[in-house]
């Protein structure tokens, strides 16, 4: 039996997404753009799937534009505000220091088209200050827009959002929230949290990937980032993905039945494996705030253990973690997150995240907690014997 702790890179399809799916492909396979039978079934249920994810954020489905996923959404809210705005003199965009690669390199590519960019740093639990992000921007009058992704998805911290829109609008920028890993594991509401564009994606409350949605708050300004046809209003050019779009309205209107009843089921699941994983394994320590964080993340240091070795160790065991970010896989690089944490070079490097979902049970939990005291001991016993080696 195969072991899946990494739901925050990706999740199984309920059988329920995979049926709706499988309906949109045989038979609404129409342009959701064209004005015949075939076209207007396609809109129809596309039009479905924009009132459900809108109930999963609290928007106006007039205000949900589907995209290609959580990148492309983080994309459209940075550069289309950008490009908005760039008219007007405000040239200066703000994000928290953890926030999710796409956010990070589309500053990195707009500063080198001249754009003024600055990093709002966290605090050893992951947490970015309202009063940083105050000292930050008071000073300046050209901040466009300020982007601080809701929940973090390498250690789930929960940012403070609603303050941090605030002290945005207070000083004339709009507010962006990467809430790719909050959405459909604990309530999101865009009128409770006052931000302007919100990024979501299907894959990660166990719809499709490669479908994902962005939040624009009427009247926010904004330019499309791709240019055609006058699909989804103007503003994200290209036919939609009926099938995907069809099985993100589902999943998203399964994680609203069932939202508060798998936080506190995935929270206890959760709370067991890390209870389980730091009495049974010395050396641990748990990474991020304890308090403000998403049900289902737990990110776990192990001392004098390097966490790729331990993550192919499990992996062999049949059970799949994460060391981070799933867009990151395949390098060496220490977490960009651990590293703003303050955390020092070998913490960074030993740190294994652990996710679930839906489907996590009590018996995978255990056999985690199971396994992993016996790993650790071979490969700090390894470690021990290849510095006893060098030494000598």
């Amino acid at each position: 039996m195969r072991v899946y702790f990494d739901y925050n890179a990706t999740t199984p399809l309920t059988p329920e997404v995979v049926e709706a799916v499988s309906v949109a492909m045989r038979d609404q396979f129409g342009n959701a753009s064209s004005v015949h039978h075939f076209g207007q079934q396609a809109k129809a249920a596309v039009d479905d799937a924009r009132s459900a994810v809108a109930r999963l954020v609290g928007a106006d489905p007039s205000e949900i534009v589907f995209t290609s996923g959580g990148t492309e959404s983080d994309n459209f809210a940075i550069r289309g505000a950008a490009e908005a705005l760039e008219p007007t003199g405000r040239r200066h965009l703000v994000a928290s220091a953890i926030e999710h690669e796409a956010v990070l390199n589309t500053l990195k590519a707009l500063a080198r088209r001249g754009w003024r960019t600055s990093i709002l740093p966290v605090d050893q639990s992951g947490v970015a200050s309202p009063d940083r992000l105050r000292d930050l921007i008071g000073s300046t009058k050209d901040v466009a827009l300020v982007s601080v992704m809701h929940a973090n998805n390498e250690i789930g911290t929960i940012q403070p959002i609603a303050e941090l829109a605030r002290i945005a609008h207070e000083h004339g920028a709009l507010m962006h929230t990467d809430a790719v890993q909050s959405a459909g594991k604990i309530p999101v509401d865009v009128r409770a949290l006052g931000v302007d564009l919100l990024s979501v994606s299907a894959h990660k409350f166990n719809g499709p990937k490669g479908v994902g949605a962005l939040f624009i708050k009427r009247g926010t300004r904004m330019q499309p980032i791709l240019t055609g046809g006058k699909h989804e209003r103007n503003r994200r050019a290209g036919t939609e993905n009926v099938p995907a779009i069809v099985g993100m309205g589902v999943a998203a209107q399964q994680a609203v039945g069932k939202l508060a009843s798998e936080a506190l089921r995935v929270g206890a699941l959760r709370n067991r494996l890390e209870e389980g994983i730091l009495r049974a394994v010395t050396g641990t320590v748990i990474n991020g705030s304890r308090m403000t964080r998403v049900p289902n993340t737990t990110n776990i240091s192990f001392d004098r253990v390097e966490a790729e070795s331990l993550l192919i160790a499990l992996d062999l065991e049949g059970i799949a973690v994460s060391t981070g970010s799933a867009c990151s896989s395949g390098t060496l690089e220490p977490s960009h997150v651990l590293r703003a944490m303050g955390f020092p070079p070998h913490r960074t490097q030993n740190s294994l995240r652990f996710s679930l979902g839906v489907y996590s049970t009590d018996a995978e939990v255990d056999r985690v907690i199971d396994a992993l005291p016996r790993l650790v001991e071979k490969l700090r016993g390894l470690t021990q014997k290849r510095a006893a080696s060098v030494s000598g």
